[in-house]
């Protein structure tokens, strides 16, 4: 899967900008503020239908705009595919694919499969649950693009049940929202467990490949005991954990169990990597569960685009490495960088100089 042309009309500071990219490593260079990760975040919004830096799309629509518009020319399994998105701040967003418009934007995920790394990642170590609950969830839609809507639909029930719970509503008005909550949150634990016991293994041959002498692994923190990455199991679970829960619910007035409340639990040795791991161990977590997903994606046929994102500078030796031995394997790697002595040569073989609006191819 590669990139072979990225084309955005008012997102962020680019009123109009048109790139053609090659297979391979390309890399962006420009000063903290230039506008290179405004292009970085383009192809991750088309991938995820939403932004790794910012939680609403008001800020990626050029001031004065009324949409942003991202437009690539995608190649993969040997045909090709043009995907057009328009964001907009206040109505649903709008897709088409060669041409034709999608039933939902959501139609479009999976057609740009994307891991990043970028030094917000830190957080997926030290940060809050709901950061790692992000990290995994776009990781399955990226693995299984039908279980976005899973878990829209979940994160709806949820909005719904708890407004209910507020209002201190009835039994019998909650029995609906508790059944949907039930079967949307049984199978999005069930993908989750089998996502993470899948990625557990890529984790820590990554992280034991850094040189770190204390091995690493992840495991899935859930908020009922006894769910499995079985959806039968997990319905009887949740069921009678709801039935547990339902007055203290009511008195809180709040969702108490279920996926929302669940987390990716970080191993590092004996002790939990979060409020333990050093600085070097917690860049090397992040860094194998980056490298991680994308070694699992590629061992299941998949070619995911790798973007590293103003991570080099952040770096020692021996984590460079790690990063660059995953652009070896990978058929597009973007790079985005300050300074362009932090990047070895053999990553500077396709070049784009970056000063706020303008890009500019540079010499090889």
């Amino acid at each position: 899967m590669r990139i072979n042309k990225l084309a955005l009309t008012n997102f962020r500071s680019y009123p109009s900008l048109e790139l053609e990219l090659q297979p391979g490593v390309t890399t962006f260079i420009g000063d903290n503020g230039s506008g290179k990760t405004n292009i970085a975040e383009s192809l991750i919004y088309l991938a995820f239908l939403s932004s790794h830096r910012v939680a609403n799309n008001v800020p990626l629509i050029s001031l004065g705009a009324q949409q942003a518009i991202i437009r690539t020319e995608i190649e993969r399994d040997d045909r090709t595919l043009n995907i057009d998105l328009e964001i907009n701040a206040s109505k649903a967003n709008r897709a088409r694919i060669n041409g034709n418009p999608t039933r939902s934007q959501r139609e479009i995920l999976g057609a740009c499969q994307i891991v990043y790394f970028s030094p917000e990642d830190l957080d997926l170590v030290r940060g809050e649950p709901g950061g790692r609950r992000d990290f995994f969830d776009r990781l399955l839609i990226t693995r299984t693009p039908r279980m976005a809507g899973v878990i829209a639909d979940y994160e709806r029930v949820v909005k719904q049940r708890n407004a209910l719970l507020k209002t201190r509503s009835s039994a019998s008005a909650l029995l609906p929202w508790n059944e949907q909550l039930i079967k949307f949150g049984a199978q999005l634990t069930a993908d989750r467990i089998a996502l993470v016991e899948a990625l557990n293994p890529w984790v820590a041959k990554n992280y034991a490949n850094l040189n770190e002498v204390k091995p690493a692994s992840i495991s899935y923190k859930c908020s009922s005991e006894g769910v499995s990455n079985n959806f039968e199991n997990n319905v009887e679970v949740l069921t009678k954990r709801l039935e547990e829960v339902a007055y203290q619910e009511i008195e809180r007035g709040v969702s108490l169990i279920g996926p929302h409340r669940d987390d990716l639990h970080l191993q590092i040795g004996d002790f939990p990597a979060k409020g333990y791991a050093s600085h070097g161990e917690s860049w090397s977590m992040a860094i194998s569960l980056r490298i991680g997903s994308f070694n699992l994606l590629k061992s299941e046929g998949s070619e995911p685009i790798l973007i590293l994102d103003d991570v080099f500078a952040e770096l020692d030796t021996s984590r460079r490495k790690q990063l660059m031995s995953a652009t070896q394997i990978a058929e597009q790697t973007i790079i985005t960088t300050a300074v362009e002595s932090d990047l070895p040569a053999e990553l500077l073989t396709q070049k784009f100089y970056v000063t706020p609006g303008v890009v500019k191819k540079g010499k090889s």
